[in-house]
């Protein structure tokens, strides 16, 4: 399983959507430097895929108001193309670019209070298709780094 990085995210504040950068700095147990959500523990950096974005925008609702859905407007960190997040498990490893290697620590998100997306369209993805990982090696990321996936060995 291959992929890449299509977009990477960086917000400065809580509950807005995250920008897009074409490169940002992965710091070994804390997370992209720069952005409001790093911190040690589980969830350093969030993931979700162009292609679950390109179905949200196929959404009635969305269709509706005309505004499409961007990388960066779930929160998520890493925006990967071409690679099916659904079918990690917790411990694979991902590695990107020439450096950084992250391990899969959470599949979902528990939403204790509803977005701006699920207030949208009364629904939001990341809670079914974003996954979060610890930074076991930091480094530099940029957009269109190559992503492997090393399976964790049961």
């Amino acid at each position: 399983m291959k992929g890449k990085v299509f977009s990477i995210n960086i917000s400065k504040t809580k509950g807005v959507a995250k920008i897009p950068v074409s490169e940002a700095f992965l710091i070994k147990d804390f997370g992209f430097q720069g952005d409001i959500h790093a911190a040690p523990g589980g969830r350093q950096v969030s993931l979700l895929a162009i292609e679950s974005i390109k179905c949200q925008n196929e959404c009635p609702k969305v269709k509706k108001t005309g505004e499409a859905l961007n990388p960066g407007d779930f929160a998520e960190n890493i925006t990967t193309e071409g690679l099916n997040l659904t079918q990690l498990e917790i411990g694979d490893k991902l590695n990107i670019g020439t450096q950084v290697i992250l391990e899969i620590s959470k599949i979902g998100k528990e939403c204790h209070k509803y977005c701006a997306i699920y207030y949208k369209l009364g629904d939001c993805i990341m809670p079914r298709e974003g996954i979060f990982a610890r930074v076991l090696k930091g480094g530099e990321v940029t957009v269109e780094d190559d992503i492997g996936v090393i399976k964790n060995a049961k």
